[in-house]
């Protein structure tokens, strides 16, 4: 007779994270190789729907579908909203019609749009064929909206009230229906047109007098998403104002549904992952793309990396009769190379990640590139000093060590007005900075760098 597992939550790691343990997802990996759904059932009823999500992540194609076929009656539709785009296909096309739709039935309609928006046209008609009438109508005007718009990332259940009502009126209200959200954080006021015109609270609700109009306690930070804004800017309004919701307009200004702290902050966390990426030359790529896609993703920036090395290449090749008279240059020469490289890409990274939260504007960019500037030249200096006395000592030419330390000021104080300048300008040409400065700014101080030095080796030594 097989003994009952374990049942507890997932402890916290011993590092201070919170995920899954390897000795869980082993023992789960172990119930399913030997078809024990009971066992298996123990084993993921404890765990968080993310938690789930993330072991279906982790695990390669096979045994993700041979723990879908052993716990499929299990399956709750928050897995699915919290699985990474590049497996919920495969996940959903393994469910079976009726676990798919009772699972579907279960989400808000904001998670169902996003559940579907970038599924093949035949799973999209099996999700919305398992709704209810009222709510497959939510999600396909939903789906009419722009991609990456509010009205893709809204939920049409709102709780609502009229700007006359009271405390009394509105708790009234909210103990009379079934039918609320299963989790809100205001009361959106409206006038006769349905047009919102402020937020309420519930803990203010719960703690006033039920006379008190429900229009003294709004609160003073109100902001409308029309239903066509860019999600990234509807993150950046939650975040820049402290929202924890916010009512969504139609081109009337009526209200048409609400946007929650949770999805906000969703988006930010995906325009913050796909920076990251970008910056590396790696595009959106996942850990469960297959061989080709990755190839494809990394191929043209690969490409662009080596049409920017052989034009160092060609930098380098113009001083070849110095490099053959004098050794330590092709010694020394890497090392401006990289640290000028390694000071571009620190300051470009504080520049993309300063445009992308708008800190970085028309107002403030000469200041923060004339301190990137100035930060270069005082590491210059003081690495200039290093390497001066470094070349002297390695080689026993003082005048070596006054070329590479003139160079590496030189370099650095390039390395840190193109980390800032690039960004700046390809942000103003239209062009994602985050996907195309790295390029740049590496070239920019390959050539700067070799130049600098080689050039001042053949005017003072040779």
């Amino acid at each position: 007779m097989t003994e009952p597992a374990e049942t507890h939550e997932p402890e916290v790691e011993e590092d201070g994270t919170y995920a899954l343990r390897p000795r869980d997802v082993s023992a789960i990996l172990a119930a399913v190789e030997e078809g024990d759904a009971e066992r298996l059932t123990l084993l993921m009823e404890p765990l968080h729907a993310a938690d789930i999500a993330d072991l279906l992540e982790q695990i390669d194609s096979s045994e993700r579908k041979a723990l879908l076929d052993l716990y499929h009656h299990e399956m709750d539709g928050s897995i699915l909203s919290e699985l990474d785009e590049s497996i919920r296909e495969e996940v959903i096309s393994i469910l079976r019609p009726e676990v798919l739709a009772e699972a579907v039935r279960e989400l808000d309609s904001d998670d169902v749009v996003d559940l579907v928006e970038d599924l093949d046209a035949e799973q999209q008609t099996a999700i919305l064929g398992a709704l209810d009438q009222t709510d497959r109508v939510a999600v396909e005007q939903a789906l009419s909206y722009p991609e990456f718009s509010a009205g893709r990332l809204m939920q049409r259940e709102v709780v609502m009230a009229p700007e006359h009502w009271t405390v009394g009126d509105a708790i009234d209200y909210l103990r009379g229906h079934d039918d609320l959200p299963e989790q809100f954080y205001h009361v959106v006021l409206i006038d006769p047109r349905m047009h919102p015109i402020a937020n309420v609270t519930l803990g203010k609700i719960m703690s006033s007098p039920r006379s008190k109009p429900l229009a003294e306690l709004a609160e003073t930070v109100f902001k409308a998403i029309p239903v066509s804004e860019y999600e990234g800017d509807v993150a950046y309004a939650f975040n820049q104002y402290h929202l924890i919701s916010a009512p969504v307009v139609d081109a009337e200004g009526r209200l048409v549904g609400q946007i929650t702290i949770d999805d906000a902050m969703a988006v930010l966390d995906e325009e913050h992952e796909e920076d990251i990426l970008r910056l590396a030359g790696v595009g959106d790529g996942s850990l469960n793309d297959r061989v080709f896609e990755t190839m494809k993703q990394r191929f043209p920036w690969l490409a662009v990396n080596l049409v920017t090395a052989i034009i160092a290449s060609l930098v380098i090749a113009m001083f070849e009769d110095a490099l053959t008279q004098i050794v330590a240059l092709a010694v020394l020469m890497p090392i401006v190379a990289s640290m000028g490289g390694n000071a571009g890409t620190q300051s470009l990274t504080v520049a993309v990640r300063s445009i992308a939260t708008r800190d970085l504007t028309g107002s403030n960019v000469w200041r923060v590139i004339r301190r990137e500037v100035l930060v270069g030249l005082f590491n210059g200096i003081a690495f200039a000093v290093i390497m001066a006395l470094i070349g002297i000592a390695w080689f026993g030419s003082p005048v070596l060590g006054y070329v590479i330390g003139t160079a590496m000021v030189i370099n650095l104080v390039i390395a840190g007005l193109a980390g800032t300048v690039i960004p700046v300008l390809l942000d103003k040409v239209g062009v994602d900075p985050a996907l195309a400065s790295g390029s740049f700014v590496t070239t920019v101080t390959d050539v700067v760098g070799f130049f600098a030095f080689l050039g001042l080796a053949v005017l003072w030594i040779l």
